[in-house]
Formats: C-alpha cells, structure tokens, sequence
C-alpha cells in the first residue's frame, strides 16, 4: 500500500500537475489539502481508477482522499470539531483498505495573538477527541495532511527566524505531543536532496532552492500501520517547475 499526502493549494489551479504525479507516483491512497473548490475536478482522476471523496465549499480551505483501494464510510468532519465561527472544510476520513485515512488541514493560527490561533488549538484538541475514539477500536489508523506544526527545532530551516510566531509555538507542539500519546507514531519522511525532512517552502524568491523550509505535512500512525512502513519520502520534484504548490508531497509505503 502506498499512502501520501499532499497541499496542492489550489486542485484547479494544479489539475494537470496532480493528473501527472498521480500517473507517475501511483498512490493508492493520496491525501490532498486546500483544494479550494466546491466542486472537486473528480472526472480526470477518475479516469486513474480512483474513487473521489472531497469535502470543499469554495475558494478557502477544502479537503479530499482520492482511493483505489476503497472509499467507504466516508466522514465530513469529526463530532464537535469547533468553527470560526462556523464548522469548516478541513477534514475527511474514509475507510482504505481496510485502514482509516484521513485528510486535515489543521488551521493556520495566523499569530499568536489572533483569536485564530486559539481557534487552531482548539480544533486540535478536539481532534484528538475524535481520534482517540478511532484508535480505541483497535483499527489502523492514520491522519495525515498539512498540520501548520512544525513538531520540533529541527523541522524548521532556522528556529531563530521564527521566535515569536505560529507553527513552533510551545502550546502548538504539545498539541502534536498529544495526538502521539493516543499510540501514534510520526512517520518521518527523507528528503530526496540534502538533510532536511522539509515539506514546505514559501514561494518568497530562492527560499525553495536554499532550503529554506519547514516540516508541517505530517502522517501520525497507529503502531499496527508504522510497523509495516518499508520506505517514505518527501517529492521534492513535484515542488519545482512552472506554478507548482508551495507543500511537496509526502509518500509512504508500507507492507
């Protein structure tokens, strides 16, 4: 089974980047985020032989798993996921293959003095709510997606550059702490090129070509799903060339 994530921000905007890597990667299941659609553009990857399950409303936010390996018992959001100020696109689940998948988009927060970041962790622990019943059935779990959490210093190009700001925040990362406490595992990808497991880079110009990134597309894991995990990788290729998504995927591979 390979698994993968990916924020293409924007599925209209990288339709034919997406068509190409899902021919060329061959996921099974592909996790996307900040689709940016009400209507998601199901007809090209189902010619792919992929089931389509989305969940958007418009030019914000919007998430989707994409499955050839089964799509069933398909949730829209999780059991008292909080709103700003009402309920938004930012998780789906479906059973793949016998495991749970979900897609988030964890919010933004924005600063840590916005009422946004308050938001974020709120969604966060009601999140972990909602996994935690999942996990307690005993059922391979996995949530997977752009969590605007850098888990530690080492997933962020320069911790310096970042004091006071969203995504490293002590409150942010123990949220993260706790989703792991539920049993899961983080699955660390590596980076094609260099040292740093980086899944983002602001369109800012050279940022991408120096490296200038962040670790904030993460896939968490029940013990049952990591232990069969025989490879994972961040694609960096799918971050270059003409109007490519600020995220790069993330793929893992499993037994």
């Amino acid at each position: 089974m390979r698994l993968a994530t990916w924020n293409v921000n924007s599925v209209s905007s990288r339709l034919p980047r997406l068509v190409e890597w899902l021919d060329l990667a061959k996921p099974d299941v592909l996790c996307l985020q900040e689709t940016k659609t009400a209507e998601f553009p199901a007809a090209e990857v189902e010619a792919l032989g992929y089931q389509v399950a989305a969940h958007g409303n418009g030019r914000w936010n919007g998430v989707a798993l994409l499955s050839r390996i089964g799509l069933d018992d398909v949730s829209l959001g999780f059991p008292d996921e909080p709103g700003y100020p009402d309920p938004e696109t930012r998780a789906i689940g479906a059973t793949c293959g016998g495991a749970r998948i979900w897609s988030l988009y964890v919010p933004n927060g924005r600063t840590v003095d916005d009422p946004h970041y308050q938001y974020k962790l709120s969604w966060l622990a009601a999140l972990k709510t909602a996994i935690a019943a999942e996990v307690a059935t005993g059922a391979p779990v996995a949530i997977c997606g752009d969590f605007n959490v850098a888990p530690t210093d080492a997933d962020v190009w320069d911790p310096s550059a970042f004091v006071g700001s969203t995504h490293v925040t002590d409150a942010e990362r123990a949220a993260l702490r706790a989703l792991l406490d539920l049993g899961l595992v983080d699955i660390i990808p590596k980076p094609m090129k260099g040292n740093n497991p980086f899944t983002y880079w602001d369109y800012r110009a050279g940022m991408f070509h120096k490296d200038m990134g962040m670790r904030i597309d993460l896939v968490y894991a029940t013990e049952s799903l990591a232990g069969r995990v025989t490879g994972a990788y961040i694609d960096r290729e799918a971050r270059k060339g003409k109007s490519p998504s600020d995220h790069a995927p993330v793929v893992v591979d499993l037994d």
